[in-house]
């Protein structure tokens, strides 16, 4: 939250996260077929005061 409000320069009101799972993926080769998994990630949804806007651009 911190981080976001000095990065951005706004006022974050509310963070929601989730663990997304990892998708196991399947890849045929000569061999027979090869199964990995791809790795699972965190997400975050962050919420700013009513106005604000996070310019995602403006760092670029």
């Amino acid at each position: 939250k911190n981080a976001v409000e000095e990065m951005y320069n706004v006022n974050v009101t509310d963070v929601n996260t989730s663990i997304v799972p990892g998708k196991v993926k399947v890849r045929g080769t000569r061999s027979g077929y090869q199964k990995g998994r791809k790795p699972a990630y965190k997400k975050a949804v962050i919420s700013v005061e009513e106005g604000e806007v996070i310019d995602i651009y403006g760092n670029v």
